[in-house]
């Protein structure tokens, strides 16, 4: 039983590019709640939100995809 390693890099790069996501969507939203103010409040907010979701999503598959290489499957 051996590991598909094309699906392996494949799962991290997706990893990597989930990781800078999952710290800029946090600050984001902390931005836009610090600058209620702001009439681009809404925008942030909604682009944090946004960037968010999509780090769970990249970190889902890339986690997905090695499980698959790993396990043969």
């Amino acid at each position: 039983m051996s590991t598909n390693k094309e699906l392996l890099s494949k799962g991290i790069k997706k990893l990597a590019l989930a990781l800078p996501l999952l710290f800029i969507g946090p600050s984001l939203i902390h931005n836009a709640f610090i600058n209620k103010q702001n009439d681009w409040h809404y925008l942030v907010l909604g682009i944090g939100i946004a960037t968010c979701v999509g780090a769970v999503y990249l970190a889902f598959l890339g986690f997905k995809i090695m499980m698959r290489s790993l396990f043969n499957d």
